[in-house]
């Protein structure tokens, strides 16, 4: 029987609750607006089918890539709408074109992630882009299962420990199921996400009609955040560099993460995906003809049918070294730290009806850091002063003094 006495222990996957033949265990919302199973037990008989299918119980060996490439879709309006250089695409396209189903994230009318399949391209292209939020799985486990059970082709991709849970879940290989996962920084709260919505669309999440996490009109490497709204007579346009946009601010700070995102089991290839994809940062150092600030992906193949999973001709790929690729996207390897204003931010977050406030508070230096500073200033004004009459004194030829022990 599930049972959660360390959240950091559970990574939301849901595999539990697919796995239960009575169907008697639910996920819940807390405080900090994750989900968590919760087991009726007086329905439970005790089979032990949802431990088995937990990724968190039963980790699996970490696993090294038996091919790395930098990537770029040839195809550049698929490319420019991908977060990074457009792989999935061409991961996703094989499939579709034998008769296959592809498992991927989308907005759902509330503007929540939520997992779902395609049968065509055209549904594939609400899988592209990044949601920078938790996904809700649901039973999508358990269609992939009946797929797979029906002889589909079948891509199934997520963050690494849905993958593991995917694996686990399932129980035996099948030959015609390609995972994907990618390299994960962690998993938002789908609270905080709506409470940034309400606060910024004053006329509601029904009046909002996009949202790119990732757009790179201003180049991959400084990408922004854009939000398109109405207000029922006009449309406007709310865009921001992700360095000033608060919510892509306490994300990439490690804020508002899932606990378990900070002892992530499923890192150095514990997923056992066939392939694992990324943004390559870094590539104009590995690899600089392959940069072009447009977006180029990082393409760590695992298995023999992530090798022959996708059409090399649609792309322009260069091999790099493991370690290479490793020592700029230091995700793959290591959980990300706890931002140490984590526990104040959720402590106060239900109380607050200003986020942005509350996030901006978060990211203050504390008192002492800060009156630190202030002591500071005169030393610094004062050693600025003194520079600047040396710099006067040797300009006139004037006699110096070693300052450098102040």
């Amino acid at each position: 029987m599930i049972q959660i006495t360390d959240k950091s222990k559970c990574c939301g996957c849901e595999a539990c609750v697919q796995a239960c033949p009575r169907k008697c265990i639910v996920f819940t919302q807390d405080k900090e607006g994750f989900y968590y199973p919760q087991v009726d037990k007086e329905q439970c008989i005790d089979c032990g089918l949802c431990e088995q299918a937990c990724p968190e119980l039963s980790v699996y060996d970490k696993h090294l890539p038996i091919e790395v490439l930098a990537a770029i879709n040839k195809n550049d309006e698929v490319r420019s709408s991908s977060s990074s250089g457009g792989v999935f695409s061409v991961l996703a396209e094989k499939v579709i074109d034998s008769g296959g189903v592809v498992f991927g994230v989308r907005f759902d009318d509330d503007w929540l992630a939520v997992f779902d399949y395609a049968e065509s391209m055209e549904q594939v292209a609400a899988f592209r882009g990044s949601k920078y939020l938790q996904a809700r799985v649901g039973d999508s486990f358990s269609h992939c299962k009946r797929f797979l059970n029906e002889g589909r082709q079948v891509l199934f991709s997520g963050t690494p420990c849905q993958i593991a849970a995917l694996n686990h879940f399932l129980r035996k290989p099948y030959p015609n199921l390609l995972t994907v996962d990618f390299v994960c920084h962690g998993v938002p709260s789908p609270k905080v996400w709506q409470h940034y919505l309400k606060e910024v669309v004053k006329a509601g999440r029904k009046a909002i009609l996009d949202v790119k996490f990732r757009d790179k009109k201003h180049g991959w490497k400084q990408f922004g955040f854009v939000l398109d709204y109405h207000d029922g007579t006009k449309a406007y346009t709310m865009s921001s560099p992700f360095r000033e946009n608060q919510y892509m601010k306490s994300f990439l700070a490690n804020l508002i993460l899932r606990p378990s995102c900070h002892a992530c089991p499923a890192k150095e290839g514990r997923s056992h995906s066939d392939v694992t994809i990324a943004d390559f940062w870094g590539v104009d150092k590995v690899s600089p003809l392959m940069d072009d600030d447009k977006g180029t992906s990082l393409v760590l193949i695992h298995t023999g049918k992530g090798a022959t999973a996708f059409s090399r001709e649609a792309l322009r790929i260069a091999n790099v070294a493991f370690e290479e690729a490793c020592r700029y996207n230091s995700a793959y390897v290591h959980s990300v730290s706890k931002h140490p204003n984590r526990d104040k931010f959720f402590a106060t977050f239900d109380e607050s009806t200003d986020l942005h406030r509350l996030i901006r508070e978060c990211f203050r230096p504390p008192l002492n850091q800060r009156v630190k500073q202030i002591m500071k200033l005169p030393f610094r004004m004062a050693k600025h002063a003194v520079f600047w009459t040396v710099n006067k004194c040797k300009r006139r030829g004037g006699k110096t003094t070693d300052i450098s022990h102040y």
